[in-house]
């Protein structure tokens, strides 16, 4: 817009002047002279100026599906982190067995083994659910806060806003309402992370709520769906077990 204007004759400044202060404010000196300049170019041909950026048309590929190893690999890497190998490699093991019980159908029916990739994506939903632990541990494990600063310059403070099932309070509906709390914050998350190991057992605070017992049940009751379906897996029923376990990719958000 000042790069506009200028050109418009609008602005009683030469453009030296606006150029060094433009140095002298040194915040994204580069850009911001880059931006000058374009202004003054869609001031005298602001066509030409829509062309250059006028996007043109995207043709995107899907990308390919992993194979199951992959697809297992990288969640089992996940899952130990998210809570520890045992907890992976519990995951790994059902996956295992559904695989085992499809290689035993005709090639035909089973295909590329889309029983056991659904299970896998299905129990890992489940299994990795966001509950307080790994809100915490993507806050300071995932680069989260490296990404902030590299977004903003300057003097900056970061807010979270949260509604802790223990803590938060309710509107008329009985839905969890969010507060605001501050940068100390931070230091909360990176402590809650080093307790992940309690989570599930009876030292869980955390875990008496109604919302963390039901998605404990969930991982239960799936687990012992699908050890149901494998225990009388063939080519007639294969289709409706797909459908079973797919099941968990109905469920959107959290809570």
């Amino acid at each position: 817009l000042l790069g506009y204007a200028w050109q418009q004759g609008w602005v009683p400044l030469g453009l030296a002047s606006i150029l060094r202060a433009i140095e002298l404010n040194a915040v994204a000196v580069d850009n911001n002279k880059a931006a000058f300049t374009w202004g003054r170019r869609a001031a005298v041909n602001l066509a030409s100026v829509q062309n250059l950026y006028a996007p043109a048309q995207v043709v995107s590929m899907p990308a390919p599906r992993q194979g199951l190893d992959a697809l297992v690999a990288r969640r089992v890497e996940f899952l130990t982190g998210y809570q520890n190998a045992a907890y992976a490699q519990s995951y790994a093991a059902l996956v295992a067995r559904v695989q085992a019980a499809e290689e035993r159908l005709p090639e035909a029916v089973r295909g590329k083994n889309l029983l056991s990739q659904a299970v896998a994506r299905g129990l890992f939903k489940l299994m990795s659910y966001k509950d307080e632990y790994e809100v915490a541990r993507l806050h300071t494990q995932s680069g989260f806060e490296q990404q902030i600063q590299a977004m903003f310059e300057g003097d900056f403070k970061i807010n979270y806003h949260l509604a802790p099932p223990l803590l938060a309070r309710r509107n008329d509906k009985g839905e969890l309402q969010k507060s605001q709390f501050g940068p100390w914050m931070a230091s909360a998350f990176r402590l809650l992370t080093r307790f992940k190991g309690l989570r599930g057992t009876p030292l869980d605070v955390f875990g008496y709520t109604e919302e963390r017992r039901s998605e404990r049940a969930l991982i239960d009751s799936y687990r012992a769906s699908i050890e149901e379906v494998i225990a009388s897996l063939n080519a007639a029923n294969h289709a409706a077990a797909i459908e079973l376990a797919r099941i968990p990719e109905q469920i959107k958000g959290y809570g």
